[in-house]
């Protein structure tokens, strides 16, 4: 799972076995470690119809609908955005990059705009 945070927009981006384990288990949670802290950030099933996130002590948390999370995993649906106070949510699948990287991509959702049709 990848954050990325600019400004007020926090974006989640999760690979398919993260979309998986999401669907099965309610929680997806990772870390980030640093020198006297850890920052923790998550996506978590919610009653709620919408997304909505918090940030308490050292952890970030996003809530989804289980509906959305029923859909990301299911569907071909790409990723859902909502507003929650000042801050704008996406989650979304992460897709293989089109230019080079050295990270590992083979979790990834194939990029649409390299299929052919």
């Amino acid at each position: 799972m990848k954050i990325r945070i600019k400004g007020n927009t926090l974006r989640y981006r999760l690979t398919r076995s993260e979309v998986a384990a999401l669907w099965e288990n309610g929680r997806l949670e990772a870390q980030t470690v640093f020198t006297g802290n850890t920052l923790i950030y998550a996506i978590e099933t919610a009653k709620d119809p919408m997304l909505s996130a918090d940030f308490t002590g050292c952890s970030i948390v996003l809530s989804m609908p289980e509906t959305m999370i029923d859909a990301l995993y299911h569907t071909d649906q790409v990723g859902f955005e909502g507003v929650s106070g000042n801050i704008h949510l996406l989650v979304e699948k992460d897709f293989v990059c089109i230019d080079n990287t050295t990270e590992d991509q083979s979790d990834n959702y194939p990029n649409p705009s390299l299929t052919c049709d």
